[in-house]
């Protein structure tokens, strides 16, 4: 009996990434510790900070957030006994009425019955219709997720929005998907420590899935929000079997979807999109490959159609990334400065469109480095208020933490 792809990967290709990883943390030891993690200072003031609801013990992970005509906010995430292998998980919300303080009581925005529900993502077309796009994780592997939807155009009163229509989302990457794979992986960067020695078999296993149709039609899942282009939707997207990333474009506001051609690289997933003013679009991403962990970059300057080879930067950063270009003209960064957990979470600022980036300044930090902040959301409202989401993970329990945050104060 043929092996599915998520088992094969799972114990061939993640394994190799992991000894490979291994090898290079042993060799550069404590080298790798960014000096942040030494001593970072004040943490940055927010107008707002608050959880949107008590630490519970159910976990709770990859909330998006979205601002809403009538000055409302709206988030969402999932929540259950676990991730992929809970049958229990699903998709809980909370609304932030205008000038109101605090959330409202959590409430249902989507539940598969029977099979997880993970990593939403909420956002408005460009007529101003709500989307949540999340993933139904089938036979409890992430390599076997499928994009599900819903719409809404009544989504301004207490509670849940009123959903129209429910769908799933398919795409069909065709045969130029594996040429465009066995093409980027000659334009690979030079191997970093420990990644030689495995690198021909992981490439082999990639390059044997790349062409198989059913492979690269489905495991593709979400994370952030889209970048709107004009009349285009770029939803960007990642997948665990192949690790590594794609976009599904929308040219008709979201009612047929297409696939790009992908991102490849060493591992680069979720990736976070922000367009230059030469229309180039920057996508930044974790890393999911060999050691040590570093923020990916790729470069489109097709509307997000094809990328670059996807390398390295300088940022140290363990999980999720999230960018947003403020109306002032600035770019924010917000992510996981480390080598190693998620006890802090850091926010960078370039004003030249990610050329420089300023020293981090910090949004969360646990001296005890138990505590993981992650997984941001970062919008910014029609008033110029930035408004961010993440997971905040205590040994007392977990929650969604919610900031809100005037970047005139921030420099």
């Amino acid at each position: 009996m043929e092996r599915s792809f998520g088992k094969k990967k799972e114990t061939r290709m993640k394994k190799l990434l992991k000894m490979a990883g291994a090898i290079a943390l042993v060799i550069l030891g404590w080298s790798l510790i960014p000096n942040s993690a030494l001593g970072q200072g004040d943490l940055l003031n927010s107008t707002v900070n608050e959880s949107i609801f008590p630490l519970q013990e159910k976990h709770t992970h990859a909330s998006s957030i979205v601002a809403l005509p009538n000055g409302d906010l709206l988030t969402v995430w999932f929540e259950g006994s676990g991730e992929r292998k809970a049958d229990d998980v699903l998709l809980m919300g909370a609304r932030k009425k205008s000038g109101e303080q605090g959330w409202s009581a959590p409430f249902l925005m989507a539940d598969t019955p029977g099979i997880p529900d993970c990593n939403p993502v909420l956002f408005l077309n460009q007529s101003g219709e709500l989307f949540l796009v999340w993933i139904a994780v089938l036979a409890n592997e992430w390599e076997h997720s499928i994009l599900r939807v819903k719409r809404s155009q009544d989504y301004q009163k207490e509670g849940a929005p009123d959903w129209y229509w429910q769908d799933n989302i398919f795409l069909k990457p065709d045969s130029e998907f594996a040429e465009e794979v066995e093409k980027k992986w000659a334009d690979l960067p030079p191997t970093h420590l420990g990644w030689a020695t495995y690198a021909p078999t992981y490439e082999s296993l990639i390059l044997e899935a790349s062409k198989d149709s059913k492979k690269r039609s489905i495991g593709w899942m979400t994370r952030i929000k889209p970048l709107m282009v004009g009349n285009r939707i770029i939803l960007p997207l990642y997948s665990d079997g192949f690790n590594f990333s794609m976009m599904a474009i929308s040219e008709d506001q979201g009612n047929t979807w297409k696939p790009s051609l992908p991102l490849v690289g060493k591992g680069p997933i979720q990736p976070a999109l922000i367009q230059k003013n030469n229309g180039e679009i920057l996508a930044m991403l974790r890393d999911s490959g060999d050691a040590p962990p570093k923020i990916q970059q790729s470069i489109s300057k097709d509307l997000g159609q094809s990328w670059t080879v996807a390398r390295k930067t300088d940022f140290p950063n363990t999980a999720s990334v999230e960018l947003l270009e403020l109306q002032d003209g600035r770019w924010w960064m917000v992510g996981n400065d480390l080598y190693d957990g998620r006890y802090q979470l850091a926010l960078w600022i370039s004003s030249d469109e990610g050329e420089h980036w300023s020293p981090a300044q910090y949004l969360e930090f646990d001296p005890t480095h138990n505590g993981k902040f992650s997984y941001p959301a970062l919008i910014q409202d029609s008033k110029g208020l930035v408004h961010l989401t993440y997971s905040k993970h205590l040994k007392e329990g977990k929650t969604i933490q919610y900031r809100m945050l005037d970047p005139n104060l921030i420099h």
